[in-house]
């Protein structure tokens, strides 16, 4: 992506050269050009960066070099470049939610239990097939931040296969207290490790959907485990 930015107090050419190469220095930039004459910076970049990681690049907030926003809303790429990332588990969200959605309509209204039954469900069976398409590196990734994978490095093999067989026994509506039980377990284990991660603010990439997908660890995760686990509760109460 490339994005254009206001950018001054370059006087010179060797300004130019000096900024140039600060923004150079950013692992997320690809390319740069500025010009002294349109007081503009052309960044190229790998993944949207923050107007303050800029800033600092060039000389922090007291520098006589100022970038700041132009042609583009600093809100607006970021929201664009959020949704980009997630793009994938929003739409299996989307996916599970609709055929839960209708699988539960009968006689013009919405059956709770069914629709979340129907949505663990899929929740397991796709989440666990993107682990299962590359397992090695799925149990790479999770150990890198869940607790019991970390002591037991076999847990993340384990785990893939546990939210396989959680899928079908929602499918099949085996004893709704032991699976509704089974999975607020399991799942609360698991958001320990991600909110440790997230509240560290550790870059490791998520495993949610395996190796498959490059997912950074982030609230998302968090607001995932906790639907699986707000749900399997309200299960168990309704039993």
């Amino acid at each position: 992506m490339t994005h254009t930015y206001q950018l001054t107090g370059m006087t010179c050419s060797g300004c130019e050269a000096k900024v140039k190469s600060k923004l150079l220095s950013l692992p997320e930039v690809s390319t740069v050009e500025v010009s002294k004459e349109n007081n503009t910076a052309v960044i190229g970049m790998t993944k949207h960066i923050a107007l303050s990681e800029l800033q600092n690049a060039i000389g922090g907030p007291e520098s006589k070099y100022q970038i700041s926003a132009t042609q583009h809303s600093e809100v607006t790429e970021q929201t664009k470049d959020w949704f980009t990332t997630y793009r994938p588990i929003i739409l299996i969200f989307g996916y599970i939610s609709t055929v839960a959605f209708i699988a539960s309509f009968q006689n013009g209204m919405i059956h709770p239990m069914y629709f979340m039954q129907i949505f663990m469900a899929g929740f397991f069976l796709t989440f666990s097939f993107f682990k299962l398409l590359n397992l090695k590196g799925f149990a790479d990734s999770y150990v890198m931040y869940d607790v019991l994978a970390k002591r037991i490095p076999v847990w993340a093999y384990i785990y893939a296969f546990v939210e396989l067989s959680l899928g079908i026994a929602y499918a099949i509506n085996f004893n709704p207290f032991i699976t509704n039980f089974a999975t607020l377990v399991v799942m609360s284990i698991s958001i320990i490790g991600v909110l440790q991660s997230v509240l560290n603010k550790k870059k490791i990439q998520c495993a949610c959907l395996g190796a498959i997908f490059n997912l950074p660890m982030s609230t998302v995760t968090i607001i995932e485990d906790a639907i699986m686990i707000a749900m399997s509760a309200a299960m168990l109460l309704i039993i």
